[in-house]
């Protein structure tokens, strides 16, 4: 069987694929956010837990928040800022006693739609997750494209095109940047918009929900969102022109991104026209754990 495991910011998941891609097992922990050694005994301890539940041995692939630097084997970019700069494959393969492959989790999630979700069969995919972070990821072919640097898909910490008024003076990145899309288009970002606007914290589906019942506060401050993801995603279509956007996370949970996204994108799109569809990830935050696992061939 193949074991994949997604670190988050917020929690652990990991299933096992048997023949056929059939979810054999499924487990989910809360990551010990601040914590790299308990960060990768957790992971240990939930490819642990699979195998003894199925009786059976897998190989083990990781989507992780960041990359691999294939200079120095350390983890370089990471939002989940305690593992940065920790040989994080060579401790886990330490704790594990076996090879793991890693990719970064945006990268999962595009090769795990590419082949059986919400863009399968299609030649080139760029999946967008917007979660407690913001990341992109490219799989070509079905393959996760990963880039000489490691860094293909990092479109979380390219620049919002078009900044404009207070867009100019937005907090700095955790990187160290001023102006990545992180800081516009993850969730609690979007969570502290509204708090701006109306001087009360939600959470991004209360938002999302008021918004939708005609609250003129959500619905404005859904709009800007919407405007910045349609820039964001404008300058992907223009660089790499996927077939297919696939969009992961929890605000890719918000329906009416599908319907007001798509029609902005040609004014943000090189040449003034776009038909690229954007769709939600069809196997849903539980999509990069599956890409994970296919790191490795059946």
């Amino acid at each position: 069987m193949r074991i994949g495991v997604d670190v988050g910011g917020t929690k652990i998941e990991a299933i096992a694929l048997g023949s056929n891609d059939v979810v054999m097992c499924r487990l989910r922990v809360p990551t010990p956010r601040g914590d790299y050694p308990a960060t990768v005994e957790a992971i240990a301890g939930v490819v642990r837990s699979i195998e003894w539940e199925t009786g059976q041995r897998g190989t083990v692939g990781v989507g992780m928040p960041g990359s691999i630097s294939p200079t120095t084997g350390r983890i370089k970019g990471s939002n989940s800022v305690w593992m940065t700069g920790h040989a994080f494959r060579d401790d886990l393969e330490a704790a594990l006693g076996r090879p793991v492959r890693c990719a970064n989790d945006a990268n999962c999630l595009a090769a795990s739609e590419a082949h059986d979700g919400a863009a399968a069969g299609a030649s080139v995919v760029f999946a967008a997750v917007l979660g407690t972070g913001c990341g992109g990821g490219v799989a070509i072919a079905g393959v996760v494209h990963e880039g000489g640097n490691r860094t293909a898909g990092e479109w979380g910490h390219t620049i919002l095109p078009m900044r404009h008024g207070d867009e100019l003076h937005r907090k700095p990145c955790f990187c160290g940047r001023a102006g990545c899309i992180e800081t516009f288009l993850a969730g609690p970002e979007f969570e502290s918009d509204y708090l701006a606007a109306s001087g009360v914290r939600r959470p991004a589906a209360e938002v999302a929900a008021l918004a939708a019942a005609g609250d003129t506060i959500a619905d404005a401050v859904s709009r800007t969102y919407e405007d910045r993801l349609a820039r964001a995603l404008g300058q992907v279509v223009s660089l790499l022109d996927p077939d297919v956007i696939v969009l992961g996370g929890g605000m890719s949970n918000i329906s009416r991104l599908y319907e007001t996204v798509p029609p902005l994108l040609a004014r943000h799109t090189f040449g003034g026209e776009c038909h690229t569809p954007v769709r939600p990830a069809q196997h849903g935050d539980s999509s990069g754990v599956r890409g994970a696992a296919r790191l490795w061939p059946a």
